[in-house]
């Protein structure tokens, strides 16, 4: 699959209307992949995070692995059942933005790194699109111990706001929400110390407790 090829194919899903046509469109292309193709991306991601520190490596690795799994076999299930038929759902404002986007960045380079550039994409676009999904999986741990977290049914992310240091592509599409840095009660995990005094001042001045 080249650059002319996936401009077209992000001319099509521009046009989609429904979750449910999306996510047939997205199917039908994510389907002409194989195993091997996820597995490839993995070890991209894995060479291209090599330098990082040993942990986070390994946690950074585990998560994405099962990200990208998980999405292809839910991708597939739901394909297999049938269920995109049933979802009526009109597109949230936005989606044309994205395949513009996909198009513009898979527009030039070696024809393999683009091929597996536009799955990325593809399996960020079911997430967020057709799913409703973070674009950077659940879990996913930041420099600093912050993750990707879901709260009684509402995504956080703790880059959603902060695209300078990571790569933001996805980022203007997810529907999850900036993690707040303060008001909230859960107290941040693995953080520095000035975080965990933000927090402790901020339960002090935001909250009352009796007791």
């Amino acid at each position: 699959m080249d650059c002319h090829q996936i401009a077209r194919e992000c001319s099509a899903l521009r046009s989609k209307k429904t979750r449910g046509e999306l996510g047939q469109a997205i199917a039908a292309i994510v389907l002409t992949y194989s195993p091997r193709d996820l597995q490839q991306m993995r070890w991209n991601f894995s060479d291209a995070i090599r330098d990082f520190n040993p942990e986070y490596r390994a946690k950074l690795e585990e998560t994405i692995t099962g990200h990208l799994h998980g999405t292809y076999q839910a991708l597939r299930r739901m394909h297999e059942l049938k269920n995109f038929i049933r979802m009526k759902e009109p597109l949230a404002h936005g989606p044309g933005e994205y395949w513009t986007m996909v198009a513009a960045q898979c527009s030039s380079g070696d024809e393999e790194q683009v091929r597996l550039r536009f799955l990325k994409f593809l399996l960020g676009g079911f997430c967020m699109l057709v799913q409703g999904l973070p674009g950077h999986p659940v879990g996913m741990p930041f420099p600093g111990g912050d993750k990707v977290a879901v709260i009684e049914g509402v995504y956080y992310c703790p880059v959603r706001e902060k695209q300078n240091d990571v790569d933001s592509a996805l980022c203007p599409f997810c529907p999850a929400l900036q993690t707040p840095e303060i008001g909230y009660l859960k107290p941040p995990v693995n953080a520095s110390e000035h975080r965990k005094q933000e927090f402790i001042r901020n339960c002090y001045d935001h909250h009352n407790f009796n007791g």
